[in-house]
């Protein structure tokens, strides 16, 4: 098949998915307000989702309601918080290309700052894949939306860049602006950001594959009905067994056993690798799927990395995603890692053959350093600038042979005397060598010239006015000009290059070259006169080697498409995998438990595919569901999950490296059965860190704060002010300890409710936010928002005060384990014993453990908490308190001031 052709079927996919994603865009914009805040609109259409499947179209099937719901839920969590979101005011409007109502509805506008002083969630810039509100209000509430009389349109956001001011979209009826704006003078129209539709629309564009789609052999493999039937199966859970028995697979055991050996894997990780790498280069079976389950602490991102790298030296065709940027970024700056440390000799060649893609904004790159050489964007870039022929590395290249083979003729030049050439000498052509050339290399020379004639015009005048320099002065800063352009080129060549592009032999050329560029010693200035003429003739000899030998490669079709079809390791989310046209051998799914089934969907039906691993952990916090309707459907269940509930083996990471063993023990027990070990790390004497003295301030503790309240007087979401004021106390204590001993500390603050986060975050995450850089940082965050993290010190809020034992969803089981796992060196959980006591619920067995094992401990016996936990003794305040409380407290307490709850720290 030609590439013409290749190009006509790409683009005809592309159209394809378009159309595809459209169906939920007209979906959407078919609700009306009434609609999108139904929560009972789809309740009894959505079917709970089977655990196996008989046929594609059935399992496809069974995730279109449930996605059509959950779009609504999110529709309605946007508009019940629309007072909050950010809104900009729109400056124009006008139609754009393509534009054919009353069915093809086009626009662009261009955005400005919102000039009314009410605008709390500031100012909006739209992105693609957004849909927002247009009105002629600023949306104060969700009543502002539905109100008689008041005119709402919804657009989505077709294009959005920086490039660009103006804004493509999409609304779901024809604009006009007669009947949109209010009828005032000072008429104005307001858009209001809603949600981001680009997730939903990719695993649309997924559960409506074409007909005579043939990347749908993963997917009709994941449809068994019983664990027998996987013995049968093609994709074997266990090795193969005649690739076991091959001479050849032996040698490349033997070859991954050398590769591996440097990375000190534990026996599990090991095995993992092994296993994987047999999965991926087995010619006799396809469209296997395995599982690597990997409990918290036990290693994964570091056994991932090491599979990737292997596979890397395999030439293993590989796209690894994840559910979020930040965990695509976590396992990609590992593999970064071991590879620029296996390739010190040849610096930083070989990250040509790793690509990362996405939207850097969202992903933060400027803050991942090491990440920008293997980005797609940067890399577009720099290679768009090399390969140039007017300013990139071949002109670079040509300039400095030129000026080296004659640079008296250049300093002539430079001095007026011969004007042939023009006053600029940065890669000047010279006459006098063009004798000894070939016609081909005569007419290069004499185009280079016409370049440089032509951009030296402008720095004629400037010239003019310089003092002239010395030959000796002149040689020496025109080489220095002329050796950073080609020091810089040429290392961005072997960087960015994949390797099928730039063969080893040229590397180490190009590495030589630069070394000889660098001026002897440790000088940071330039060479010496002398030098430079002893090393001309070696200089010269090894650029012209470069230039006769290495022929930048010819790409035809875009640079953006190049980049990713030469790629061996690509990094993405799940759900940008989409954009992956060219094929792919193996698709690694990291986080693979938190990641919705139907969006599972999306990478395994790449192009070409052939495996899948799957690396998770299913005890831990699933992907989170907006919709209650959904609660029970199984909508959320990843396809780890699934799998290991139909009985698919799962191989373990049984070593855990994270956690002191007082830590480890009680979720090891209730979530694991006790099928994890500490690794010895973990046992050292030196991994017990007495931050705090008292043995309240162990490695483990329940800190109890029997006096305190649960408050729901802000929202749905409660707090506990008595509990927040402990806490504040503690972070104070350990700041007092940093800043006498200057020892690093980081800390976590956990809560698994919004209002408990937000109230802590408000009274002393921020405080010590702008602390971050001097060794102590505290991070607020909800207990889903902690999922993957870990800090030196946890301290957990659990806020339910009460006396039946009510916890809500603080019962949840995959909760409580990512709650309980983050800690390295010290875990203390704040709470109402009592409460969780009688519970009913886990929490309960783990006050019960904390008892049992002599680790709690009562907040009101500590002289330093008296004030902190006793919510009656608080300082009243002269003015009456905003926080308004629930009835439950008395009128005394409503006369607290939070200010006063939160003292200073501890000195």
């Amino acid at each position: 098949m030609n590439s013409l052709m290749m190009k006509k079927m790409k683009s005809v996919i592309v159209e394809e998915k378009k159309k595809k994603e459209e169906g939920l865009l007209d979906l959407v914009f078919s609700w009306s307000p009434k609609d999108l805040l139904n929560n009972n609109l789809y309740k009894n259409k959505v079917t709970k989702i089977p655990d196996t499947f008989s046929s594609t179209a059935e399992y496809l099937k069974s995730f279109k309601l449930p996605l059509i719901e959950e779009t609504r839920a999110d529709f309605c969590s946007g508009l019940e918080s629309i007072a909050e979101s950010p809104a900009s005011e729109i400056s124009t409007i006008s139609i754009d290309k393509g534009h054919k109502p009353p069915q093809e509805l086009h626009y662009k506008i261009t955005i400005k700052p919102v000039t009314d002083l009410y605008n709390p969630g500031g100012h909006y810039d739209p992105q693609s894949g957004d849909v927002f509100a247009l009105s002629s209000v600023r949306p104060r509430n969700v009543g502002d939306l539905v109100r008689p009389g008041q005119k709402i349109i919804f657009a989505f956001v077709v294009m959005a860049s920086e490039a660009d001011p103006s804004i493509s979209i999409t609304p779901s009826e024809e604009l006009n602006r007669s009947e949109l704006l209010s009828k005032t003078k000072e008429a104005k129209l307001f858009a209001t950001f809603v949600m981001n539709l680009t997730t939903n629309k990719r695993i649309w564009t997924a559960l409506h594959p074409s007909p005579k789609s043939l990347n749908l052999g993963l997917i009709e493999n994941l449809l068994q009905h019983d664990t027998s039937s996987y013995s049968n199966m093609q994709g074997d859970d266990e090795d193969c067994s005649v690739c076991d028995s091959e001479e050849l697979n032996k040698v490349r055991r033997s070859t991954v056993l050398g590769i591996i050996r440097s990375f000190k894997l534990d026996e599990s990780q090991k095995n993992a690798v092994l296993s994987s790498i047999g999965m991926a280069k087995c010619a006799h079976r396809k469209n296997n799927v395995k599982l690597i389950w990997g409990p918290p602490g036990t290693g994964k991102t570091k056994t991932v990395a090491s599979l990737l790298f292997v596979l890397l030296k395999l030439k293993c065709r590989t796209l690894t995603c994840a559910p979020t940027n930040i965990a695509v970024l976590q396992v990609a700056e590992r593999l970064v890692k071991i590879v620029l440390e296996s390739v010190r000799t040849y610096d930083t060649y070989g990250l040509g053959d790793i690509v990362l893609y996405g939207n850097g904004e969202r992903m933060k790159i400027d803050e991942h350093e090491e990440l920008v050489d293997v980005f797609l964007q940067y890399r577009l870039e720099t290679l768009g600038e090399c390969l140039c022929p007017l300013t990139g590395w071949k002109f670079n290249l040509d300039s400095m042979i030129c000026f080296l083979r004659d640079p008296r003729q250049q300093y002539r030049i430079y001095l007026g005397r011969d004007k042939t050439c023009g006053d600029d000498t940065e890669g000047t052509v010279v006459d006098g060598d063009a004798g000894n050339l070939e016609p081909s290399e005569k007419k290069k020379k004499k185009k280079t010239k016409e370049i440089i004639n032509q951009s030296s015009n402008g720095n004629q005048e400037k010239q003019e006015k310089e003092s002239c320099m010395t030959y000796e002065e002149f040689v020496l800063k025109k080489f220095r000009s002329l050796s950073l352009k080609l020091v810089s080129c040429t290392k961005n060549l072997y960087t960015h290059l994949p390797t099928s592009a730039v063969p080893l032999h040229v590397v180490k050329q190009m590495i030589q070259l630069i070394n000889l560029l660098k001026p002897p010693g440790n000088s940071k200035e330039t060479y010496q006169f002398a030098d430079l003429m002893f090393k001309k003739r070696e200089l010269l000899s090894i650029m012209k080697e470069l230039l006769a030998g290495f022929p930048l490669p010819n790409i035809n079709g875009s640079l953006r498409n190049f980049c990713l079809e030469n790629a061996c390791l690509i990094f993405c989310t799940a759900s940008g995998s989409i954009k992956m046209q060219s094929s792919v051998e193996m698709v690694i799914i990291d986080e693979a438990a938190q990641l919705k089934e139907c969006e599972s969907a999306i990478p395994l039906q790449l192009p070409g595919v052939r495996n899948a691993l799957l690396i998770g952990d299913d005890r831990q916090l699933p992907a989170m569901v907006q919709s209650k309707v959904l609660g029970n459907v199984n909508f959320g269940r990843s396809l780890f999950q699934r799998l290991a509930s139909l009985g698919k083996r799962k191989h373990l990471l049984n070593i855990q490296y994270r956690m002191h063993p007082t830590i480890s023990s009680f979720p090891n027990s209730k979530f694991y059965d006790n099928s994890i070990v500490d690794a010895p790390n973990v046992k050292l004497r030196s991994y017990t860190r007495n931050f705090l003295k008292g043995n309240m301030y162990s490695s483990y503790t329940f800190i109890n704060v029997s006096t305190g309240k649960e408050d729901f007087s802000k929202g749905r979401s409660p707090r506990n002010l008595a509990e927040a004021a402990v806490v504040n106390q503690i972070i104070g204590k350990l700041y007092s300890y940093h800043c006498n001993t200057k020892t690093a500390i980081s800390v976590g603050v956990i809560s698994p409710y919004k209002g408990q986060v937000g109230l802590m975050h408000e009274k002393f995450g921020k405080k010590y936010a702008g602390r971050n850089g001097n060794g102590f940082t505290v991070n607020v965050r909800s207990v889903d928002g902690f999922q993957g993290g870990e800090e030196d010190i946890i301290i957990i809020s659990t806020v339910r005060c009460n006396g039946n034992g009510s916890v809500g969803f603080l019962s949840n089981h995959q909760r409580t384990n990512v709650a309980l796992t983050r800690a390295r060196y010290c875990l203390w959980i704040v709470g109402s014993g009592s409460t969780l006591a009688n519970s009913g619920t886990v929490w309960q067995h783990l006050v019960s453990d904390a008892k049992m094992r002599g680790c709690f401990y009562d907040a009101d016996e500590a002289a330093e908490f008296k004030h902190a936990s006793k919510p009656a003794l608080f300082k009243t305040s002269r003015t009456r308190s905003k926080l308004d409380f629930a009835e439950s407290l008395s009128s005394q307490l409503a006369k607290i001031s939070l200010d006063d709850v939160f003292v200073k720290p501890v000195s």
